[in-house]
């Protein structure tokens, strides 16, 4: 994406909206998704899952956020510590 620079705000493109059913507003709300599941990764098991009660259920979903929270930063972490040995190979 190339990186464009203005001079004043009046220079700015407004916002884009498209028209609900338009071609264009899937291929957006395709990327977006695209860019957030590689950013994520987010990971729920597959299947139906029956609940007793809806705090059950909401336990459930908190343990399957929190499991994806905690593997996102492990990421981070081990990306980081990658790039920090990258550097001082280099330096």
């Amino acid at each position: 994406m190339p990186v464009r620079k203005f001079r004043g705000v009046e220079e700015m493109d407004g916002p884009v909206w498209y028209e609900p059913g338009a071609p264009a507003l899937f291929r957006a709300l395709r990327r977006v998704w695209g860019l957030s599941h590689r950013l994520l990764q987010p990971r729920f098991p597959c299947g139906l899952h029956k609940h007793r009660s809806i705090e059950a259920m909401n336990e459930q979903q908190q343990a399957w956020d929190d499991a994806n929270f905690r593997a996102h930063r492990e990421r981070q972490e081990r990306e980081l510590a990658e790039l920090g040995k990258s550097e001082r190979s280099r330096g």
